[in-house]
């Protein structure tokens, strides 16, 4: 397996990726060697397995010591993306990579020891609650994540459809501690959207690389060109990634020449180039969305467009994760997922926050307005007159980007912010007491989410658009 992704993952071989890996020497005769290497060492290892089994106070299991060090070789290489994965946190990764799944519905990564949001699916009950990318998840359901891996807090944040998750958040650029309650749902991903719009311009929506988006990128390409499209529009933004042989299929299509897509470079330096198939351009220019959460397989599209399509791209600067990884299978089901390679950019340019040049940086940068950061609030009693706090803050940015002008929003709950509630109130139906109830603010989040995926609202597309207007 082949794995371009923060936690997301492919299957590949029969003249894969990891096939032409292995017959450039990436694994060949080194893991021999290196298992040969292991017998020096091996006598100290039986001799700590003995001593625990004979000496310690409680009675633990063969399994648990064997996988304790296995789990701890991996640790020991301080790489978020490489981790020793139990059977059933296995077979639940492999869950993860179908069409429909059960849980919140965001890419995570370990960041700095933390759990940290890459990206919320888009439509997810994590996107509709709030969550934001770069959002630090410090608790839930009030027991602390300190200290576990990524396997062991995301089995926290897993549970049956229906149930709640209330996190406890750490934001940048927020002072306090945020609680975000999420309902956990079925999450069934439609990877591809496609749409003609105002002067026939296209554009295709790629929320994550599974294994049928090519296919599916193909098929709603094609519809588009039908139409008579006059230009395209890739909107990766939040796309935290996926199956690295998907992307690569999607290249082939949009990048003439059979020119150079993507490099890879192992740990002695020797890289191996990926080419394009397609003869000639398309008749018709390119633009790619990215911003924060567009990672890893999204970041390979957006390069490959930009240095080898001639494609611009409109956004903000893009995640930045330029690793490959693979996975080691044992027979009880577990595996390793270890980091195997850089990828870089048909020029060479390696865009890695951990030494590289930290993301993409647009051709066209977009400055989001400050509402796209307001989390729809949840109070727990009803927020009045004369409050102060974060949560009358983001219910009243959200109020005036709705158009209910609140008079300010620096958290205070004055008359007019009351005047503004009551005006909602009553366009929804709602009994117009002018405090923020829990009714209330299921119908703000509601209408909120409305607006955020209305296009006209959508400042980085509509700048998009009128970029294409002009070519």
């Amino acid at each position: 397996m082949i794995f371009s992704s923060l936690g997301t993952v492919l299957v590949v071989g029969d003249g894969g990726l990891l096939d032409q890996w292995k017959a450039g020497a990436l694994f060949s005769s080194d893991l021999a060697r290196q298992e040969a290497a292991f017998d020096a060492h091996s006598d100290k290892l039986k001799q700590a397995f003995a001593f625990i089994k004979a000496n310690y106070v409680h009675n633990v299991s063969d399994q648990k010591l064997i996988d304790g060090a296995i789990s701890g070789m991996v640790n020991s290489l301080g790489d978020p993306f490489s981790t020793y994965m139990s059977p059933d946190q296995a077979s639940q990764f492999q869950e993860d990579l179908k069409s429909k799944f059960t849980g919140i519905g965001a890419e995570v990564t370990m960041k700095n020891g933390r759990l940290t949001i890459v990206s919320p699916i888009k439509g997810s009950p994590a996107e509709k609650a709030g969550l934001r990318p770069e959002d630090q998840v410090i608790k839930v359901n009030g027991q602390s994540l300190e200290g576990m891996d990524i396997n062991e807090a995301v089995g926290k944040i897993r549970g049956p459809k229906g149930t709640k998750a209330v996190l406890d958040i750490m934001r940048p650029g927020v002072h306090d501690l945020i609680h975000i309650t999420v309902v956990r749902d079925e999450i069934a991903m439609e990877t591809v959207e496609g749409k003609i719009l105002q002067d026939r311009i296209g554009r295709i929506t790629i929320n994550q690389f599974s294994e049928d988006t090519a296919k599916e990128f193909h098929k709603t390409l094609a519809g588009l060109e039908k139409q008579g499209m006059k230009g395209l529009i890739i909107d990766v933004r939040g796309n935290p990634g996926g199956i690295l042989p998907v992307v690569l299929d999607i290249l082939d299509e949009l990048v003439p020449h059979h020119s150079v897509v993507l490099m890879t470079e192992d740990r002695n330096g020797n890289k191996t180039k990926f080419t394009s198939k397609l003869d000639q351009p398309k008749p018709y220019p390119i633009a790619v969305l990215i911003d924060g959460g567009s990672a890893s397989a999204s970041e390979i599209l957006a390069a490959g467009l930009k240095e080898s399509a001639g494609a611009t791209l409109i956004g903000e600067r893009s995640y930045g994760k330029g690793t490959v990884q693979t996975t080691q299978d044992f027979k009880d089901g577990s595996n390793i997922k270890m980091t195997i390679a850089k990828w870089l950019t048909p020029k060479g340019n390696w865009i890695d926050q951990h030494g590289g040049s930290k993301g993409i940086q647009p051709d066209v940068p977009v400055s989001l307005p400050d509402y796209a950061q307001a989390i729809p609030p949840q109070p727990s009693k009803p927020l009045k007159r004369d409050d102060n706090s974060g949560d009358v803050k983001n219910m009243q940015m959200i109020l005036d980007a709705l158009g209910y002008n609140p008079g300010r929003q620096d958290g205070y709950f004055d008359g007019r912010t009351e005047q503004a509630v009551r005006e909602f109130q009553e366009t929804k139906n709602l009994p117009v007491t002018g405090q923020f109830d829990r009714k209330t603010a299921d119908q703000l989040r509601s209408a909120f989410i409305d607006f955020l995926q209305d296009p006209k609202n959508d400042v980085p597309l509509q700048v998009a658009i009128e970029w294409m207007k002009k070519k």
